[in-house]
């Protein structure tokens, strides 16, 4: 996950001059197949979005309209449209491909699939790094209150509760199947452009059946063999939520951090992003240094020991990588 804003930004001032007087402006909440469907901006959310081709120029650019994107279009004679510019963007994800995202709710199950720390803070370092704000939400609470490992379950959560809610991070817990906790995310999703995101099988597709009444996204049950659920969603889409968009992605389990530097892992994680300034060094890595206002916060127990093992780990896979390639 990246942000890339800067060149968007100067491609579309470049192209001032170039606008025809017909076009439109309007979002872009599908793509499919080379087709981008386009709602055209102040139209009713229920209404047909406007299938749309994209002009050559992007090809030759190297560019491509996202899903998220603000765009100006022209209509076609067949009642068809072309979409000519993509507006600035806020921010862009690469994987997976969306625009504009400005709240990642990070879907985690209680139970079934058990929740990995290590994989939430991978997940939490791409956003970071996107500069998107994050929402933690866990899922299956139903379960975790009547599962076999209701203990375990509810001792993940308090965990979850205790680590990131003092960095600044908002926790909720949800139940699709009883609605327990759906009526405030939903009203926290209002007036942003949002992203589900999370690995398979957490319930993401469920939850969003659960805030959209006749959504009926396709749901798959959790493979008991593998541990994990099969993919459901097979592009990403803009569903319409009230006064907001929500995109629902591809469920996946593994990231890995192509585009991020080492030098940049550091200001991933919030609690060490501020403490770094009073680190003695410049460039300080918080793993051997003097005089390291991290490792200073980490022996006196203000910095979860999980976070920074995971930090540790995400060092070491960066580093062979590099070495690798």
């Amino acid at each position: 996950m990246t942000v890339q804003s800067q060149k968007n930004s100067k491609d579309s001032k470049n192209n001032q001059n170039n606008r025809n007087s017909d076009s439109q402006v309007g979002r872009i909440v599908k793509a499919l197949s080379g087709y981008y469907y386009v709602l055209p901006q102040g139209a009713d959310k229920d209404s047909t979005p406007i299938q749309c081709r994209g002009r050559g120029i992007f090809k030759k650019r190297g560019e491509s309209p996202l899903v998220g994107d603000l765009v100006e279009f022209e209509a076609t004679e067949n009642g068809e449209g072309t979409v000519d510019f993509i507006l600035p963007r806020v921010s862009e994800l690469i994987r997976p491909q969306v625009a504009n995202i400005d709240l990642a709710v990070l879907v985690f199950s209680l139970t079934e699939p058990a929740l990995s720390l290590t994989l939430l803070d991978k997940f939490l370092v791409h956003i970071e790094h996107a500069g998107i704000q994050a929402l933690l939400c866990l899922s299956k609470q139903d379960l975790a209150r009547e599962g076999e490992d209701t203990e375990a379950a509810q001792h993940m959560m308090q965990e979850v509760i205790r680590i990131y809610e003092p960095i600044g991070y908002e926790v909720m817990t949800t139940s699709s199947s009883q609605g327990d906790g759906t009526e405030l995310l939903l009203g926290r999703l209002q007036g942003h452009l949002s992203v589900f995101a999370g690995q398979s099988g957490v319930g993401k597709s469920s939850l969003l059946n659960a805030l959209v009444p006749g959504l009926s996204l396709e749901t798959n049950a959790i493979s008991n063999k593998l541990g994990r659920g099969k993919h459901t969603t097979r592009h990403v889409e803009l569903v319409s939520i009230g006064d907001g968009y929500v995109a629902d992605t591809p469920g996946f389990s593994q990231l890995d951090f192509t585009e991020l530097g080492i030098e940049e892992l550091g200001s991933c994680f919030r609690e060490m992003r501020e403490l770094a300034p009073d680190c003695k060094f410049r460039g300080c890595t918080h793993m051997h240094e003097p005089d390291c206002a991290v490792l200073d916060a980490m022996e006196a127990g203000t910095i979860a020991a999980s976070r920074y093992e995971n930090y540790l780990q995400f060092m070491a896979e960066m580093k062979e990588k590099k070495r690798r390639y």
